[in-house]
């Protein structure tokens, strides 16, 4: 049987989360879908909140701490990705948004990502498509086709309960056909391709 890791990222800020929610019920059916398809899923879930002032830190000197780098490479190593995060403002949350701002160069390229957001109300569902996956075009990801809201009706019984129940089927399919199709994630060496030393010196003075 094949193995496969997939990473959760999720930015939920309270406990318990809806996002944090989400985030679990897309992990789960993936990992459904996954063995369905013949692979054995190896699934690490990352609350955002514990990295806070990691990620803030990073900001500020331009290298993660040692918990921060462990997430960087469970990332790279990863053969897909669930970024989950909740809507503020019509958009991702600063902490899910600096989080992949600090994540190395070229760490997504080619590699399935399926996006989720959690909000306080349907209109925010928007953000999905006009934020959320154009990021994620922007640093070269596979992004699914189908991305899944979740608004506090969702959480319901009734219609849009299994409405959203629907919808996390339907990602979660995606995703695991993308991830089970392709050969293991292989993270980047480092040293096959070093950042020429001038370059180093020009981003210490942006």
């Amino acid at each position: 049987m094949k193995e496969r890791t997939l990473a959760v990222i999720s930015a939920g800020l309270s406990q318990p989360s809806s996002t944090r929610l989400l985030a679990d019920q897309l992990a789960a059916a993936t990992r459904g879908e996954l063995e369905r398809r013949g692979v054995r899923p190896a699934i690490e879930l990352v609350e955002l909140r514990e990295y806070a002032h990691d990620v803030v830190n990073a900001m500020l000197t331009g290298f993660p701490s040692a918990g921060l780098g462990q997430v960087f490479d469970l990332v790279a190593g990863a053969d897909g990705v669930i970024a989950v995060t909740p809507i503020f403002n019509a958009s991702y949350s600063g902490l899910f948004k600096s989080f992949f701002d600090v994540l190395e160069d070229n760490t997504l390229v080619d590699k399935p990502v399926l996006v989720a957001a959690s909000g306080g109300t349907a209109r925010h569902s928007l953000a999905l498509e006009h934020a959320l996956r154009p990021m994620f075009t922007y640093l070269r990801a596979v992004v699914v086709p189908t991305a899944v809201f979740a608004a506090p009706e969702d959480w319901g019984d009734g219609s849009a309960q299994e409405g959203l129940a629907r919808r996390v089927a339907r990602a979660a399919g995606e995703l695991a056909t993308l991830v089970a199709q392709r050969e293991p994630a292989r993270p980047a060496d480092p040293f096959e391709e070093p950042t020429p030393f001038e370059q180093l010196l020009a981003d210490g003075r942006s």
